[in-house]
């Protein structure tokens, strides 16, 4: 082993080291607040209401990413900050955890919020007394149908962000990491890597691909983070083996900040895991999404996305699988999506999918590290 990858090394394992000590010992702290502030789940909307059992978490305090994602703002503010290559992915990681607090936050003490369907927006624009108030409704009609497009992945009323919002605001931090890729990190990351065979340019394609994958993986850790320690273990994994592929690569800064997601996640799925006390929220599965996201394009690594991201992969596709078979066919491919509640109504346990789970994550990730070889 040489001097540099000694040191990488050594700074890497310090991190996991003290951003774990951090975080276990800030945990019981954020318990109690978000206790004193009765920031709990409650389930009184939703889908996964249907499943029996879901009614125990009910009272379970929320937002417990904000441990997360605290620690690992100041870890890297004190020990890697690094104007090229750190202050952007925390950026981004900070800017979806607002947006997830905002969602949190709202679903426990804001009102219902409903989407008006474009079947009661025609009506209106046929008989509504106002001429003017017609007019507006048919000038706003196209943002009425981007709202409605996306309504239907969440057709339940909701007291937080409505998925349209998300979106938005998906996309501005996957336009934020596009321009720091492309314009920042320099030319070499307009080519993609590809195993076997070297690599592909694709210039600036690479925009609207960078901006979809923020989008996509942030929400697909979002949507499955539906059981105690299931996300979390499996961003576990996937942070590990961005980790070690930072190490190899030689980059101090990613290494760094990928062991520091590492310490912090293992502390939480500690107080995560069934029966939790806390769950993660919005805050910190639209944060950790995000930042996963941007980790994996950073280190121009974007063809191991499906192994890395497997299970959250999986999850997401069984939401979009559902969606079209319910609209496009009438009728359920699950019992309920994601795949997690699916299981759950076959009769699995909480515990054997969350550790199933895991592994295979683990194993796609074994798989992926192969593959990063060739």
């Amino acid at each position: 082993m040489n001097i540099l990858n000694h040191s990488i090394l050594n700074t890497t394992l310090f991190c996991v080291i003290i951003s774990g000590l951090i975080a276990f010992v800030s945990a019981p702290l954020l318990i109690c607040f978000l206790e004193k502030f009765k920031i709990k789940r409650t389930f009184d909307n939703g889908s996964a209401k249907g499943i029996g059992h879901r009614g125990e978490k009910t009272g379970t305090p929320i937002m417990g990413g904000l441990l997360i994602v605290i620690v690992v703002l100041l870890v890297t503010l004190f020990f890697n900050w690094d104007q090229r290559y750190t202050y952007v992915p925390i950026g981004v990681m900070c800017l979806a955890a607002i947006l997830g607090m905002w969602d949190d936050i709202s679903n426990v003490f804001g009102k219902k919020r409903r989407v008006r369907h474009l079947d009661q927006i025609s009506k209106l624009i046929k008989v509504h007394k106002n001429k003017w108030f017609r007019l507006w409704l048919i000038i706003t009609l196209p943002w009425t149908l981007f709202r409605n497009i996306f309504h239907i992945f969440s057709p339940q009323p909701t007291r937080g962000v409505l998925p349209h919002e998300k979106i938005l605001l998906q996309f501005t931090a996957g336009a934020i990491t596009a321009w720091w890729i492309v314009f920042k990190l320099g030319q070499d990351w307009l080519y993609v890597w590809v195993p076997f065979s070297g690599e592909i340019y694709l210039g600036y394609w690479m925009i609207p691909i960078i901006i979809f994958i923020v989008v996509f993986l942030a929400n697909a850790v979002n949507i499955s983070d539906g059981l105690d320690g299931l996300s979390g273990g499996a961003l576990i994994s996937a942070f590990a083996g961005l980790a070690i592929l930072s190490y190899f690569q030689g980059s101090l800064p990613f290494s760094v900040l990928n062991a520091t997601v590492i310490g912090a996640l293992i502390a939480y799925v500690y107080f995560n895991v069934k029966p939790a006390r806390f769950q993660m929220g919005d805050v910190g599965s639209l944060a950790l999404g995000s930042l996963f996201a941007v980790m994996m394009l950073a280190q121009n690594r974007l063809i191991l996305i499906p192994f890395f991201g497997f299970i959250f992969l999986v999850e997401i596709i069984s939401v979009i699988l559902q969606t079209i078979w319910r609209y496009g066919l009438g009728k359920r491919l699950f019992k309920m999506a994601p795949l997690h509640h699916h299981l759950e109504f076959l009769g699995w346990s909480e515990e054997k999918i969350v550790m199933r789970f895991w592994l295979i994550n683990l194993f796609m990730v074994i798989v992926g590290l192969w593959l990063a070889m060739h």
